[in-house]
């Protein structure tokens, strides 16, 4: 056997197992990545079950002849603004994500603008469309935080495993780039002001 065959032969042995290596980490941080983009359209789809219900509330209220125009143009306006702000599953950046999350928090506020100044039309709150909006209303807040909290532990394990040596040399080669979670609203670390006073 010739001696400059043995050196090929590791050196080639050291090639395959590199190579299997780094399909490896490759083929699993797109199964992760994958997960936590389909985790992702998940929150979009309750959000836009939320914007659904919206509009079918904005229709019972339209009913309510002296109802305040113009929290419900509010409401209408950022709703509109709340669906029209979308993130491309393959864009999941920082800023991207705050504009979003921007967008549902205006929608927020306003949907609670609305509920508050229904707050004076018992005929309104006693309506059997308005009160099935309502259940309706707290199931998708629940499925909301749960489609979030399943999107932020989907990125989580793709970025840990990404991130970690000797899979982030691996990984950076073949383009993957940590993912941004989903943040609190901004001024949700607040406690709010209860008036208890029943004087």
């Amino acid at each position: 056997m010739k001696k400059w065959l043995i050196p090929l032969i590791v050196i080639v042995l050291i090639g395959v197992a590199f190579y299997q290596w780094s399909v490896n980490i490759n083929n699993t941080a797109v199964e992760l990545e994958a997960n936590a983009k389909t985790a992702w359209s998940n929150v979009e789809s309750e959000y836009q079950r939320r914007n659904d219900l919206i509009g079918d509330l904005v229709k019972i209220v339209k009913g309510a002849a002296d109802f305040e125009r113009t929290t419900l143009r509010e409401v209408i306006e950022a709703r509109a603004k709340a669906t029209a702000t979308t993130i491309d599953v393959g864009d999941l950046t920082p800023e991207n994500m705050a504009k979003f999350q921007q967008a549902q928090a205006g929608l927020s506020g306003a949907l609670s603008r609305l509920l508050v100044s229904v707050e004076r039309y018992p005929e309104l709150k006693a309506n059997e469309n308005f009160l099935k909006f309502m259940d309706e209303r707290t199931s998708t807040a629940n499925s909301i935080r749960t489609a979030r909290n399943r999107y932020n532990e989907a990125v989580n394990k793709y970025d840990i495993y990404t991130t970690q040596f000797p899979n982030k040399l691996v990984a950076g080669m073949f383009g993957f780039k940590e993912m941004a979670r989903y943040k609190a609203d901004p001024g949700s670390e607040k406690t709010p002001d209860i008036d208890l006073d029943f004087n």
